[in-house]
């Protein structure tokens, strides 16, 4: 068998060389540096080489005529004469070589002559305080008020139409000073020099910072921030004293199942951050509002035209994010509390304008590491701190309201640790609620505990309120009603006049319970709250209960005492609720307002309702 040949391959042919386009043969040979070739330019080529790029000679001739023309104009140059073609122009005022194009002149002579301006009017003011620029063609523009409607209000007389730039500017300026009026301190001469103030506020510091040891209490810095003092407006502003309802408040009985209540006016303006704490002064329409944006806002409760609930004053710490706010209940003390998750909390007087900066508990720093969570007795003499959490319970700091001076500590063997604390109405003690569903009363008179008792059903207890009277004071604290809140939602409530009933002040002193039942039944259990309850606040009067959560939008209900029944009209699938971070309820300017009820959300607004009987 003969060998197999191998098999031959097959070259393809060889492409040809594609000559290159003529005009980039030429390109390349124009712009090689190795061959010197000299390409003529036809006549064309030279004048559109002119056209676009000029010339030196025409440079230079451009240059003369431009001299020669300037020259002729202005008054000439080198010698030379200015031509009498020149000299027209040469004594007319530059504003009288252009006009205002006003459109059509299809008014009347007598409609363009401009009215008599205010300025006697404005002579004082602008002395002391001259503007900074003035354009002299303000007084030939002419501004026609009767043909805009925007601009019928800034007219004086109704036949008045045509006035001037000038006029028009005061007037829109006067026309906004009616309706934003200056606060209280863009008019004040007294400022702090800015140098001082940022060496103030660098010394708030984080938590962790160490606090020198003192002998005394507390440890107060009394030159800490210095805020304007509002002395002067709380005495002198007219609306702020007309607004109060100072007298006694006639009880009117609300009925159950309808509520008579109206929407007004929203706080003006949107917060930069939630809304966390909410608090009415006691007898002046102002609320108190604030948030972990570091700052607390007192607007002025004034629901009327032409600018509702206006923004009194405000206060701005920094690296302090606001927890708790409120009012000191005594209306004789214009002293506002505020706190943080810190290692201090704040004191603003504001008579005085004031801020104290209040820096540990002596002795018991260690168990008061937070003082994010406080409140004040009612009767305006103790501060309860609520403690750091313990595995064994918790432990509540009782404080002078005044000296800020230790005063007691309330411990509770609570699993969990504390919940939530009140005091009693009369001020005298607190209940305690532990995470376990166990709720302690304490009184600051026997520095003990008095009572102890269980919540039924308790799974994870959130918050406990108390409102209303008793009927039977000094036996714990006079209030009627308990309200514990789970994080099942479900919100129980107890009646404490139904445990006094038959009970005698024998019983009581023979009772270790202080005549307590250690179980004692709910009168009714809500289960309208389906996220963990975070607000339960009683109304004033005691008559009306809002419950909510803010894990959940427009989770609210407000429940009617003593039927213990939820309304059922309001709130409604159209009520702008949101997400609630806080509640209060205040008093109404008027006597047939009951109530106020704030509600504030995690957008930064605060919505306001008036509840009637």
């Amino acid at each position: 068998m003969a060998p197999q040949q191998p098999r031959k391959r097959s070259r393809k042919p060889k492409e040809e060389k594609r000559p290159e386009p003529e005009e980039d043969y030429e390109l390349e040979v124009a712009s090689s540096e190795d061959e010197d070739v000299d390409l003529e330019k036809d006549a064309a080529e030279e004048e559109l080489e002119k056209l676009v790029f000029g010339d030196s000679i025409g440079f230079r001739e451009g240059i003369k005529s431009f001299t020669l023309e300037a020259n002729r104009l202005g008054g000439g140059s080198d010698g030379e004469e200015v031509s009498e073609e020149g000299s027209a122009f040469e004594d007319v005022a530059d504003a009288d070589l252009f006009f205002v194009d006003s459109g059509p002149s299809g008014a009347t002579p007598q409609a363009l002559v401009p009215v008599t301006t205010s300025e006697d009017e404005d002579d004082a003011d602008l002395k002391k305080n001259p503007p900074a620029w003035e354009d002299s063609d303000d007084e030939r523009i002419l501004v026609s008020l009767g043909s805009e409607p925007r601009l019928r209000k800034l007219r004086r007389t109704e036949e008045e139409d045509i006035i001037n730039g000038k006029e028009y500017t005061r007037r829109l300026r006067k026309q906004f000073e009616r309706l934003y009026p200056a606060p209280d301190w863009a008019k004040s001469p007294a400022v702090k020099s800015a140098k001082k103030k940022r060496r103030r506020d660098s010394e708030v510091v984080a938590s962790e910072e160490e606090e020198s040891t003192s002998g005394d209490d507390m440890d107060v810095d009394s030159d800490d921030i210095s805020a304007q003092p509002l002395a002067k407006l709380l005495k002198d502003a007219d609306t702020l004293t007309r607004g109060a309802n100072t007298g006694p408040n006639k009880r009117r009985k609300l009925q159950p199942e309808v509520l008579d209540i109206q929407r007004t006016k929203d706080i003006s303006g949107t917060q930069p951050s939630a809304i966390t704490s909410l608090s009415f002064h006691p007898n002046l329409p102002l609320l108190l509002s604030s948030g972990p944006s570091s700052t607390l806002y007192l607007h002025h409760i004034y629901p009327h035209p032409p600018h509702p609930n206006p923004l009194v004053t405000s206060l701005h710490i920094k690296h302090t994010p606001l927890t708790t706010t409120v009012f000191h209940p005594s209306p004789s003390d214009s002293r506002i509390f505020l706190s943080a998750r810190r290692r201090y909390f704040h004191i603003w007087n504001l008579t005085t304008g004031s801020i104290e900066k209040i820096t540990r508990v002596y002795g018991h720093q260690h168990e008061q590491r937070s003082m994010e969570d406080f409140s004040i007795s009612p009767n305006g003499k103790f501060m309860a701190l609520k403690g750091s959490a313990r595995k064994g319970g918790g432990v509540i700091n009782i404080l002078d309201a005044y000296t800020l001076q230790w005063v007691a500590q309330a411990r509770v063997e609570s699993r969990g640790g504390i919940a939530d604390f009140v005091w009693w109405g009369d001020g005298k003690g607190l209940t305690i609620a532990g995470k376990n569903g166990e709720v302690t009363e304490w009184s600051i008179d026997e520095q003990r505990t008095v009572a102890r008792w269980m919540d039924e059903g308790a799974i994870g207890t959130t918050v406990i309120a108390l409102g209303g009277r008793s009927g039977r004071d000094g036996w714990i604290g006079g209030d009627r009603w308990v309200a514990l809140g789970s994080s099942s939602g479900i919100v129980n409530i107890y009646d404490r006049r139904a445990w006094s009933s038959n009970l005698t002040k024998a019983d009581a002193e023979d009772d270790d319970n202080s005549g307590v039942p250690p179980n004692p039944s709910p009168v009714r259990a809500l289960d309208h709250l389906t996220m963990p309850t975070s607000h339960l606040v009683f109304s004033p009067d005691g008559q009306l209960l809002a419950m909510a959560s803010r894990w959940k939008r427009d989770a609210m209900r407000l429940v009617h005492l003593p039927s213990c029944t939820v309304y059922r009209n309001w709130p409604t699938s159209n009520t702008p609720l949101g997400r609630i971070s806080a509640v209060a309820w205040g008093r109404g300017e008027r006597e047939e307002a009951e109530t106020l009820l704030a509600v504030a959300n995690e957008q930064g607004k605060i919505r306001l309702w008036e509840v009637r009987a």
